[in-house]
């Protein structure tokens, strides 16, 4: 006769490995669904190179795009889907290479004009490049100003990488109205006036809680001086910090 207690424990042992199968099974189908879910919102002729394979829940992306904006979309699609606890994104940004000279050339004069109309000028937002890799530093005024120069650099061909250091400055009316009177001061001066004219060398003026900063080129020391002055004499603003570069040329 069978001992009861080794039976129990017996039936004990067939449950758990039923259990785990059964979990198991129900893991392997639940990663089969997620992938299938991500690849369907995948389904563009941008994402065609895209791989996906999910295990416990986390997504993981590979193969290559055409440019930065959409390896960035690949990932937010796939967060966005049920289930998904993490996105590993492998993607790799393909095309040409491009020399790191010629694309700071190209997103230097394409962030000088961007947001032209938009009170550009009261933004500053420089790029670097190393390696394909962009990094980008300033400062903005509001949060489309941000937006529309990221987009302007994800979507440039070469682009394999952006670093975001934006600053989106805090809403302030008593900015608003210093910025105002800023513009007015710098831009009414005879000599200074002629920097409004093209869009792409303008003055920058940077206010952040009554702190004023210049940025931009100008075409000599008594311009960079005379903006100084000007912009220290504006009611309101604490300190003014004097960053305009002297073109050499």
């Amino acid at each position: 006769m069978k001992d009861p207690k080794l039976v129990v424990k017996a039936a004990l042992f067939l449950a758990a490995v039923a259990g785990f199968a059964l979990t198991s099974s129900a893991s392997v189908t639940s990663d089969t669904n997620l992938q299938q879910s991500v690849q369907s919102k995948l389904k563009n002729k941008e994402f065609q190179q895209v791989v996906v394979a999910a295990n416990n829940g986390i997504v993981t992306l590979t193969g290559t795009v055409g440019n930065y904006q959409a390896k960035i979309s690949a990932e937010k699609k796939a967060r966005k889907i049920a289930n998904v606890k993490e996105v590993d994104d492998e993607i790799q940004v393909g095309g040409k290479e491009i020399p790191d000279a010629v694309l700071q050339s190209k997103l230097d004069r394409k962030l000088a004009y961007d947001r032209w109309g938009y009170g550009h000028v009261y933004n500053h937002v420089v790029a670097t490049v190393d390696d394909g890799k962009v990094t980008l530093d300033g400062e903005v005024r509001w949060q489309p100003d941000k937006d529309s120069a990221l987009a302007l650099v994800n979507f440039e061909p070469g682009v394999k990488d952006v670093v975001d250091r934006i600053k989106v400055l805090p809403t302030s009316i008593s900015d608003d109205e210093l910025r105002a009177r800023e513009f007015r001061v710098l831009y009414g001066d005879s000599s200074l006036s002629r920097y409004g004219s093209d869009p792409q060398a303008p003055i920058r003026i940077v206010v952040n809680h009554g702190h004023v900063a210049l940025y931009g080129t100008v075409q000599s020391e008594a311009d960079k001086n005379i903006a100084g002055i000007r912009a220290n004499g504006v009611m309101g603003a604490f300190s003014v910090e004097n960053h305009l570069v002297v073109n050499k040329g």
